[in-house]
C-alpha cells in the first residue's frame, strides 16, 4: 500500500440533493471544490438515506447497475451511469469488524449504488475509479448508529473515506405547502444544528428530535439525518469526535444542505 494510501481519511456527513442537483448552477461546483481537497482514497463507504435493510447489509462487490429509486423525473436523469469498481476487499473487511455475535451482517449482491450514494459521487469523483461499497443502516436509533461508525473507524487508517449522505433538513411534504424562499422550520434547525456542531454538543444532536427546534417538523422521518450519526461514530478517536467544519452551507429548495468534514 503507498504512503498516500494509508494517509487517514477524514470522515464525511453530506446533503446529497436529487437527481436534479447536476442542473445547479451552484452545488456540482462545491462538491467538486470539496474532494479536490481531500486525500485521495483508496475506496470509498457509502451509507446512504435511501437504504435501511436489517440485519445490515452489503451491497453489490462488482460493478452492477444503479438503483434509481426516484418516480416523475425527466428521463435522461434515469441514463446516468456511475461504473466504479466494486470493493470485495472492502466488503470483507467491514465484515470482520461489524460481524459479532448476535450481529449478523448479510450480503446482497445485485444491490447497486442508490441516488443517495451515486448523485453526490458523480460530482464529486466523475472518473468513477475508485471502489465504492454501500451498506446499509439496519436501525434508525441515533446511538446504534453512532456505534456502528465507531466500529467501522479503523477503516480510516486504511485510506477508505467513509460517507454519509442524507439531508440537513427533510420534509418534502411541508415544502409543497410553502411559498418560496426557505420555510423557518428548515433555517432554525440548520442554525441549531450548526451550534450543536461547532459546540461538540453530541448529547443535544442524539436528541435532535426533542432538542432542535422543529426538530420533528424539519424530520418528520429521521432517515436523512441518522446517516450523520454513523459519520460521527467514525469520527470517534475516543474523546468524542473533533469540531467538523462547515464544508457546505445554505438552501436548495428550502432545505438546508449543510455538509460537514470530520478530520
Amino acid at each position: 500500500m503507498s504512503a498516500a494510501a494509508q494517509e487517514r481519511m477524514p470522515a464525511l456527513y453530506l446533503s446529497h440533493g436529487a437527481p436534479p442537483l447536476a442542473d445547479d448552477p451552484i452545488w456540482p461546483g462545491q462538491l467538486a471544490a470539496w474532494s479536490a481537497e481531500l486525500p485521495r482514497p483508496k475506496a470509498i463507504l457509502m451509507v446512504s438515506a435511501h437504504w435501511e435493510e436489517a440485519p445490515l447489509a452489503l451491497g453489490a462487490v462488482r460493478t452492477v447497475s444503479l438503483v434509481y429509486d426516484f418516480w416523475g423525473f425527466p428521463e435522461h436523469y434515469y441514463q446516468v451511469t456511475y461504473a466504479a469498481p466494486g470493493a470485495p476487499e472492502l466488503a470483507e473487511s467491514v465484515r470482520k469488524l461489524l460481524r459479532a455475535p448476535g450481529t449478523p451482517v448479510q450480503d446482497i449482491p445485485d444491490r447497486g449504488l442508490d441516488h443517495g450514494a451515486y448523485v453526490p459521487l458523480v460530482e464529486m469523483f466523475p472518473a468513477a475509479d475508485i471502489p465504492v461499497l454501500q451498506i446499509s443502516m439496519p436501525t434508525l436509533d441515533p446511538v446504534r448508529l453512532m456505534e456502528i461508525g465507531r466500529r467501522l473507524a479503523p477503516l480510516r487508517d486504511e485510506g477508505v473515506l467513509i460517507v454519509g449522505s442524507g439531508f440537513f433538513t427533510h420534509n418534502l411534504a411541508a415544502l409543497r405547502h410553502t411559498g418560496g424562499g426557505v420555510p423557518a422550520w428548515s433555517s432554525e434547525f440548520d442554525d441549531w444544528g450548526r451550534r450543536a456542531l461547532e459546540a461538540r454538543d453530541w448529547d443535544a444532536l442524539l436528541d435532535f428530535l426533542d432538542k432542535a427546534p422543529a426538530g420533528r417538523y424539519a424530520h418528520p422521518r429521521t432517515e436523512h439525518f441518522a446517516p450523520l450519526f454513523v459519520t460521527m461514530g467514525a469520527a470517534d478517536d475516543g474523546a468524542g469526535p473533533a469540531v467538523p467544519e462547515s464544508v457546505i452551507d445554505g438552501f436548495w429548495l428550502g432545505m438546508a444542505k449543510r455538509s460537514v468534514q470530520f478530520g
